[in-house]
């Protein structure tokens, strides 16, 4: 069991942060990883990635009879969204139309599935929803987006569906600034981020840019690696140790061009992170065993990268939505409640109130 994060040169002894925590810097997590349940299970699931490529599936096989599949033998699994969004804009009208045909139907689904998320108590006055996750980050998902707000609106639920205002992959890094009070990291360049999927693990180093916007707006991403996790398939341990072969190179690139890292790294990952970096639940799509009550990620981390610079590592951990959804605080505006849904291998989601300085 990993204690509270402290900063060690304070001496006040001002607490870094707690994993999992309800109560950030800049805001208060209302809710997250909520996972709602009607007769047909849960709805959620009803806009993963498995289920926009039923949807594809379902509309291939009345055109498989008539040789009209545009994808012709390639099994649905294999396409990506990329050629999608090449069909809708370079295909024939029965290409395109079968496009439209799956985004619409993906759409009714997100629609009804964000009306249901609005009724429950932690998202009622939410007044946004920033979308982010694969589906974010291609045509088809613009439409999709688009689609199911306009439906929405058909139905007076006025909450608009906006697009998570980084790249959908640098906003799951960039948001583990906002993990940690600013003092931490004070006088440093940079800071180590991960972001753990079903699909994929990034790892990456942001600048923070602090002396452009101290509210972190310009942190960027430096140096990115990702890893896709999901053909190899790898035991727990593996990935563990495959991660932090990813971090220790990418401290070696920083100190080869003198950047100041901080000891620290912030983590999102699926699930219910607990206060002691353990993952209650919600972790089945990552490889092995994650919820174990003998596994902490975070503690592995800090036993396979005990220093970073000449201070001892800090690993503070978040669900991965959480993590997501903090990079939009320089952009939330004057909005007090906003949430964040990130479509992909599962629906992440969380819902924020900023709080009063």
């Amino acid at each position: 069991m990993t204690a509270p994060l402290r900063h060690e040169s304070r001496t006040d002894g001002a607490m870094v942060g707690v994993h999992g925590a309800m109560r950030l810097p800049a805001v208060e997590v209302d809710s997250y990883n909520l996972e709602l349940k009607d007769d047909a299970g849960f709805v959620g699931d009803r806009v993963s990635k498995k289920a926009f490529y039923a949807l594809i599936d379902q509309w291939r096989k009345p055109l498989r009879k008539t040789d009209a599949d545009p994808f012709g033998k390639r099994e649905t699994a294999n396409l990506g969204k990329k050629q999608l969004d090449m069909l809708l804009a370079e295909g024939d009208p029965l290409g395109a139309g079968f496009v439209h045909s799956v985004v619409e139907g993906f759409a009714q689904e997100f629609a009804s599935v964000v009306e249901q998320f609005l009724k429950d108590k932690d998202w009622q006055d939410t007044e946004c929803i920033f979308v982010g996750g694969g589906m974010r980050s291609r045509q088809i998902g613009a439409l999709a987006m688009g689609r199911a707000e306009l439906l929405l609106k058909a139905k007076n639920i006025a909450t608009p569906l906006l697009p998570i205002g980084h790249d959908p992959d640098d906003a799951g890094l960039i948001g583990a600034v906002h993990l940690a009070p600013r003092w931490v990291f004070e006088g440093q360049d940079a800071i180590l981020a991960v972001d753990i999927g079903g699909t994929n693990i990034r790892a990456g180093v942001i600048k923070l840019n602090a002396k452009k916007a101290n509210d972190f707006s310009k942190a960027a991403v430096w140096k990115r690696c990702i890893w896709r996790h999901r053909e190899d398939k790898p035991k727990r341990d593996e990935a563990v140790d495959e991660l932090a072969k990813m971090l220790k190179g990418l401290i070696a690139t920083a100190e080869k061009t003198n950047l100041k890292l901080a000891p620290f790294v912030g983590v999102g990952c699926p699930g219910k992170i607990e206060s002691d970096g353990s993952i209650d639940s919600g972790a089945q799509n990552l490889p092995g065993n994650w919820e174990s009550s003998r596994f902490n990620l975070p503690q592995r981390l800090c036993e396979a990268i005990p220093r970073i610079g000449e201070h001892d590592t800090h690993v503070l951990m978040h669900n991965d939505a959480v993590v997501q959804g903090l990079s939009q605080i320089p952009f939330a505006g004057e909005r007090r409640h906003w949430a964040v849904m990130t479509l992909g291998t599962g629906l992440g989601n969380a819902r924020f109130t900023n709080r009063k300085n």
